[in-house]
Order: C-alpha cells, then sequence, then structure tokens
C-alpha cells in the first residue's frame, strides 16, 4: 500500500471526524444546561471551537440561533468530496 493511498484515506478519516464534530456541535446547540467543558463534551469542544469562532464574527446568529456548526459540516463535507469523493482530485490522480 502506498504512502499516498494511506495518506488519503488518513485524510478522510481526519475529515470524517471533523464532521462528527460538528454534528456534536449541533446537537450540543440544543441542550444549552450542558456543560460543554467538562467531558465528553469538551472532546468535541476544543478541536472546532477555532472554527466556530471565526465563522460567528463573519455570520452572526439568526434569530438566537448559531448556524456556524452547519456551514462547517457543509464546508468540510464539500471539502472531502472534492478531494476524495468518486471523482475528487485526489482520487482521480491515484487512477
Amino acid at each position: 500500500m502506498s504512502t499516498v493511498v494511506i495518506g488519503s484515506w488518513a485524510l478522510s478519516l481526519l475529515l470524517g471526524l471533523f464532521i462528527l464534530l460538528f454534528i456534536v456541535r449541533i446537537v450540543l446547540t440544543w441542550y444549552p444546561q450542558v456543560d460543554a467543558q467538562k467531558l465528553p463534551f469538551k472532546l468535541a469542544v476544543t478541536p472546532t471551537e477555532p472554527f466556530l469562532k471565526v465563522t460567528r464574527a463573519i455570520v452572526p446568529p439568526i434569530g438566537g440561533v448559531d448556524i456556524s456548526p452547519i456551514i462547517w459540516v457543509g464546508l468540510v463535507s464539500l471539502l472531502r468530496e472534492v478531494l476524495l469523493g468518486q471523482q475528487g482530485l485526489i482520487t482521480m490522480s491515484l487512477n
């Protein structure tokens, strides 16, 4: 197995993990009473907060609803598809 294939697999896994973490952040917005600084919630908050903080500065909450995690799920999903999808850039270069 070549290092490029292992690298594309690792990138796919990393992007999938970030999508999952942003989905957890979406669910956490439904429960404002949850202390996000305690485990296990902190495992989702710590890696995603830098991205969400920047997005919140650009796109304020709409009707009191923070849509920044939804934006990031879309962006990371798009990036994963463009790079690693069936006709993605990395996938096509491997074939």
